[in-house]
């Protein structure tokens, strides 16, 4: 095995780095969804239906996830400067492609080229800050980087339909590709090597299977919502992704070198953590898709305002996330998890109660305070989860939590969308048939239409706050313990991977 040389803390300007990072982050992060409420414009331009458009998002996910996975081997093959430079000069030149495009296929092509630049950009900003930070201080810089992981991704709607209502679609593009190059054009200067290199050898077969399976299992996912889970397609490629991840794990358990190291699950701390995440990750995208669906179709709001529902909580995960971080510092993850879990319990279900009449300010507020509580927990449960673990299985740890997230994003995408349609189909039925309601009478069936609607909403909310309970049930076994100096931890957390 090559000899790893750990880069030195001494030296190093921690702020320019992490600062660099964390602005391609927010790039990157813009850009999941940028496109959300500009889809109309995509149709009407390149005269395609709405499952067709929906790829330019879903594309970007599937790539994302089946990226992840490698990032572990490329984090330990390459230096700081080599992935991040490589990582920001894909998407730089993704952007550039979407905003030219010429036809919907070009376009495809620009999305999956950003994405693959996306995909090592958080895994990487994570373990830069695992190396440059002590245990005792990651706390805060984890906090600093949860204002690019949600306010990024929730800004996005917003800043979407004012562009869409005031100008081309295309600028979407020319707003985000000069942050890229300003971004990449800084880090030639400022970006030093702080992570440890070795010469691994790739895994070609765990690569084709961990594509395959993470690929097979966010295609179903995101099918699904669409077509439904019974369809053949779904099914088919649900049961190909299960097949070829299992074959996935079994090989990584197996071989010397893996290339995403399961056994990182032997810590309790970590497993933990990562469900935790998991469970409220899936919950967060209930609020981020069904709520602008909702206002629109139902309260008949504009793009521009279903957008600005979002972005008071998107404001206090920016202003919280620092002290959420230096509240872990001082007091670990435990009470952080439960206070947060706690509040986003009650306002998720306040979700449950919508209807024809609900205000828009009652949206915003109890979606604002959502938010709030899941400031709360989000880094503290990820970060107590990656300290669990040694340093050096940071970056297997990093890309576990990232894929494990891709995935709980897509499955909370279809499976709360796939809720809400089809049980708002079974309400409107039932709405018809109780009510006696004529079929011909449009001004009837319309109402019925918007009650299910509402209905179908409540029922997918429900699920959501049960997501949310368990993740609560979980954290009861969080540990408090407060995070020690480096030299200390690293006697303790030498766990034996066989």
């Amino acid at each position: 095995m090559a000899s790893e040389q750990r880069v030195k803390e001494t030296n190093i300007h921690r702020a320019p780095i992490l600062g660099v990072i964390i602005a391609g982050a927010i790039a990157a992060l813009l850009n999941q969804t940028l496109l959300n409420v500009a889809l109309p414009k995509l149709m009407e331009q390149f005269h395609i239906t709405t499952s067709t458009a929906q790829w330019v998002i879903t594309i970007y996910m599937l790539v994302n996830g089946v990226l992840i996975p490698t990032t572990a081997f490329l984090m330990e093959k390459y230096t700081t400067r080599q992935l991040f430079i490589s990582a920001m000069s894909l998407f730089a030149a993704g952007t550039l492609v979407c905003g030219i495009a010429p036809s919907f296929a070009i376009m495809l092509l620009g999305r999956v080229v950003q994405a693959a630049g996306a995909g090592i950009l958080m895994p990487l900003m994570t373990n830069v800050i695992f190396n440059l930070f002590p245990a005792e201080r990651r706390g805060s810089a984890m906090g600093i980087v949860g204002i690019t992981m949600v306010f990024a991704p929730a800004i996005g709607p917003t800043l979407s339909g004012w562009i869409v209502e005031h100008y081309f679609w295309r600028l979407l593009f020319f707003v985000v590709l000069p942050i890229a190059l300003i971004v990449l054009l800084v880090s030639f200067f400022i970006l030093k090597n702080v992570t440890a290199t070795a010469n691994p050898k790739l895994d070609f077969w765990g690569v084709v299977l961990s594509t395959v399976g993470f690929g097979g299992l966010l295609y179903g996912f995101s099918t699904a919502g669409g077509a439904g889970w019974r369809s053949t397609e779904v099914i088919l490629m649900l049961l190909i992704g299960c097949i070829s991840l299992a074959a996935f794990v079994w090989r990584q358990l197996s071989i010397d070198h893996a290339m995403l190291e399961f056994r990182i699950f032997q810590t309790p701390a970590y497993t933990l953590a990562v469900l935790i995440s998991l469970l409220v990750n899936m919950s967060l995208y209930s609020g981020m898709i069904l709520l602008p669906v909702y206002v629109q179709n139902i309260l008949h709001f504009t793009p521009v305002q279903s957008g600005l529902l979002l972005l008071p909580g998107s404001i206090l995960i920016g202003i919280m996330s620092p002290i959420t971080g230096k509240l872990f510092d001082k007091f670990g993850a435990k009470w952080l998890a439960w206070i947060g879990l706690v509040i986003t319990i009650v306002t998720t279900y306040g979700f449950t109660k919508l209807s024809l009449s609900t205000s828009y300010s009652y949206l915003v507020t109890l979606y604002t305070v959502r938010m709030f509580g899941l400031s709360m927990l989000m880094m503290p449960v990820m970060t107590s989860g990656l300290n669990a673990l040694p340093l050096r299985l940071n970056p297997h740890g990093t890309a576990m939590s990232n894929t494990v997230n891709a995935i709980g994003g897509a499955l909370g995408t279809a499976l709360f969308v796939t809720i809400m349609t089809t049980k708002s189909a079974a309400h409107m039925a039932d709405i018809v048939r109780s009510q006696h309601l004529n079929p011909t009478d449009l001004a009837q069936m319309e109402l019925a239409t918007k009650q299910g609607i509402a209905m179908g909403t409540n029922d997918a909310f429900w699920i959501a706050t049960l997501f949310t309970v368990i993740a609560l049930i979980l954290a009861l076994f969080l540990r408090n313990n407060t995070p020690r100096p480096e030299k200390v931890t690293a006697k303790k957390r030498v766990p034996q991977l066989s």
